[in-house]
C-alpha cells in the first residue's frame, strides 16, 4: 500500500463518543487514536469532561454591537491565549448589550476554551481581574465543580493529549469548530489534587511575574515621555490649521486636512524644542531591505499578527516555499527592529533576537542600529501613545491605514543622553528577560502534565525541582 496509512476499529469503537458517526479519515488517523488509547491507559484512569462540569456555554456577538470607548470587556479568540490573556486589543460592549447575553458572563475560575478558527484549541482561567467581563460565540466557559483544578485543566487543554482532542473533533473546512458535546467527551487523566495545585501554583507565578515585566516597561516609559515633558499629554482637539499654500502644498504636497491637524504639529514642536535637539530616523538607524533566500525550501515567517501588541513579544512561523505569502520580502538580521506599515496606530513594534534568518512581511519597516541611539529607546518610542497617534498624519490609506517606509525614517526623535537610553534599554531588557521567564513557566506547567501522563506524577515532580 506505499505510504497510505489504515488502522483497523470495532464498530462499537467507532460509535463510541461519536454522536455524528464520523467515519472520515481524519477523525480516524492513527495518532488521533493513539491519543485516546493513552490517555485511557493511564495507571490512575480517566474520567470524562462532563463528570467535572457543572455548566458549560458560549457568548454571542450582542446585535448591532459597536464596541465603545469603554465598558464591559468584551473577550474575542484574539484575546485567549494559552493560560494568559493578551488584552491589548480588547474591545468593550455596554450594560446594555451586555445584559443581552447575560448568560456567558465570566466568573473567577471559569475555564475558556477557543473553539472556533484557526485558534481553536486555547485555554486559560478566568483571573480576577475579568470576574463579569464576557465572550463572544467563538469560545465556550466552564464552570467546574471541586474535584478538579481549573488550571490544570486549562494546561491539559493546551497539551499535546489536550490539543490532539481537539484537532481530532475539529469539524469543518472554512470555519473549523468543535460542539459542546465533543468537549464534554473529552478524555482527562485522573492525577492527584496535590499535583494539579503544583500546575495552579506555576501557572500563578507565571502571572506574578509578568507583572513585574510590565511594570518595568511602564517605568522605562514614563522615563522616557517625562524626559521629553510628554508624560502628562494629551491631544489637541482643535480640528482647525490655517496654512499658506506654500507652507501646505507646496512643502508637503498633500492638501488633505488630516495631514495639518494641529495635534500633529505640536507633538513635532515638543521633539523639535526638545533640549537636545532632534534626528530623524534615518540619521540613527538604517533600513534593512535584504532579500530573502529564495532556494530554501523551507522559512521562518513573520508578519503582523505573529507580534504581542501588548508586549512587544514576537513569534514565527514555519512556512514552506510554496506556501510562503507573496508579501514575503525581507530577511531579518539579528538586532533588527520592525514597526508595521500597516494599521501602525496599534503600536505592532518587535525587536528580533533570533539567531536564524527570518522573512518578515513588506508591511515592515526593518530597521538596524546606526550609532548612538540604542534600539530599545526607539521601541518604547514607537509604542508610545504620543507616536502612534503621531505617525498617522502619514496615512495613505482610508478604511486600511498605511504609511511608507520613507515617512517613518522622516519621523523626527530626540536626541536623548545616552545615560538615558542605558537606564531606558536596561529597564526594557529586564522587562524582556522576566517575560521570557514568564513565558518558560507556562510551558513547564505544559511539559509536567505531559510527563505525568507519559511517566507518572512523582517524575514530573522531580523534573520541575530540577527547573527552580
Amino acid at each position: 500500500m506505499g505510504r497510505l496509512e489504515a488502522v483497523e476499529i470495532r464498530l462499537s469503537e467507532l460509535k463510541a463518543e461519536n454522536s455524528s458517526f464520523r467515519i472520515d479519515s481524519e477523525y480516524l488517523k492513527k495518532e488521533y487514536l493513539k491519543n485516546i488509547n493513552d490517555l485511557k491507559s493511564f495507571s490512575s484512569g480517566y474520567f470524562k469532561l462532563r463528570d467535572k462540569i457543572k455548566h458549560i456555554t458560549g457568548g454571542a456577538t450582542p446585535l448591532g454591537a459597536e464596541y465603545p470607548a469603554e465598558g464591559i470587556p468584551f473577550l474575542r479568540v484574539q484575546n485567549i491565549m494559552q493560560n494568559y490573556f493578551n488584552l491589548s486589543d480588547v474591545v468593550y460592549i455596554s450594560d446594555k448589550q451586555d445584559k443581552e447575553i447575560r448568560r456567558s458572563k465570566l466568573k473567577k475560575d471559569d475555564v475558556l476554551l477557543t473553539i472556533t478558527g484557526v485558534s481553536y484549541g486555547k485555554s486559560a482561567v478566568v483571573p480576577s481581574s475579568l470576574i463579569n467581563a464576557n465572550i463572544n460565540q467563538h469560545s465556550v466557559k466552564m464552570t467546574l465543580d471541586a474535584n478538579i483544578n481549573p488550571y490544570f485543566l486549562s494546561t491539559f487543554l493546551n497539551s499535546k493529549y489536550g490539543k490532539l482532542q481537539s484537532d481530532k473533533n475539529i469539524v469543518g473546512v472554512t470555519r473549523p469548530a468543535l460542539d459542546y458535546e465533543v468537549i464534554k467527551n473529552f478524555i482527562i487523566p485522573r492525577v492527584t489534587l496535590g499535583f494539579q495545585k503544583n500546575i495552579e501554583n506555576i501557572i500563578n507565578k507565571s502571572v506574578d511575574i509578568t507583572h513585574q515585566a510590565k511594570t518595568l516597561y511602564t517605568s522605562a516609559q514614563t522615563l522616557l515621555l517625562s524626559e521629553l515633558g510628554l508624560a502628562d499629554y494629551t491631544p489637541s482637539s482643535e480640528g482647525v490649521a490655517v496654512k499658506t499654500f506654500a507652507a501646505s502644498f507646496g512643502a508637503s504636497g498633500r492638501l488633505d486636512a488630516e495631514y495639518y491637524q494641529p495635534k500633529y504639529e505640536e507633538v513635532e514642536r515638543k521633539i523639535s524644542d526638545y533640549k537636545n535637539g532632534f534626528s530623524y530616523i534615518k540619521d540613527k538607524f538604517v533600513q534593512n531591505k535584504r532579500p530573502y533566500d529564495v532556494v530554501s525550501s523551507e522559512h521562518k515567517y513573520i508578519e503582523i499578527g505573529d507580534i504581542n501588541i501588548s508586549s512587544g513579544a514576537v513569534e514565527y512561523n514555519i512556512v514552506s516555499s510554496d506556501n510562503l505569502p507573496s508579501n514575503a520580502k525581507i530577511a531579518l538580521n539579528k538586532g533588527d527592529l520592525i514597526y508595521s506599515t500597516v494599521r501602525p496606530y496599534r503600536g505592532a513594534v518587535a525587536l528580533c533576537d533570533f539567531q536564524e534568518n527570518i522573512v518578515v512581511s513588506g508591511a515592515f519597516t526593518v530597521l538596524h542600529e546606526k550609532f548612538d541611539y540604542l534600539r530599545e529607546c526607539l521601541f518604547v518610542l514607537l509604542r508610545t501613545k504620543v507616536y502612534q497617534e503621531y505617525i498617522m498624519k502619514y496615512n495613505v490609506g482610508s478604511s486600511y491605514p498605511i504609511v511608507k517606509d520613507d515617512d517613518v525614517l522622516n519621523l523626527k526623535i530626540p536626541n536623548l543622553p545616552m545615560e538615558i537610553q542605558q537606564k531606558i534599554a536596561e529597564k526594557v531588557q529586564q522587562s524582556f528577560a522576566l517575560r521570557k521567564k514568564s513565558a518558560e513557566l507556562l510551558d513547564c506547567a505544559k511539559q509536567a502534565v505531559e510527563i505525568a501522563i507519559e511517566q507518572g506524577e512523582d517524575v514530573a515532580l522531580m523534573w520541575l525541582e530540577d527547573r527552580e
